[in-house]
């Protein structure tokens, strides 16, 4: 299994374009089949370190995840957050 672990600092980290952002990574649950799990989060520590939210996604291998990429639904969420990111980070391991 595969975890792919990304890490959000937003342009303007708003409360409510926070929770937006959110709910757009949330709503790919459901869509992708490839998806074993999904999960998303704002920071609650909201320390000079701190990003603004995480996803965290698990997949069953690395082909999966490549056809996770590609999904159309991904691909909408991947437009969404180019226009109000700033940083991202991300981490792909096996478990």
């Amino acid at each position: 299994m595969i975890k792919h672990i990304v890490f959000f600092k937003l342009k303007e980290p708003t409360a409510e374009n926070i929770e937006r952002t959110v709910q757009v990574l949330k709503n790919m649950d459901g869509q992708i089949p490839q998806l074993r799990s999904l999960e998303a989060g704002a920071d609650v520590v909201r320390s000079e370190r701190s990003y603004d939210l995480a996803l965290i996604v698990e997949v069953d291998s690395l082909e999966e995840l490549q056809a996770y990429q590609v999904h159309p639904a991904h691909q909408e969420v991947i437009q969404y957050i180019n226009e109000v990111k700033d940083h991202t980070l991300a981490v792909d391991f096996e478990v």
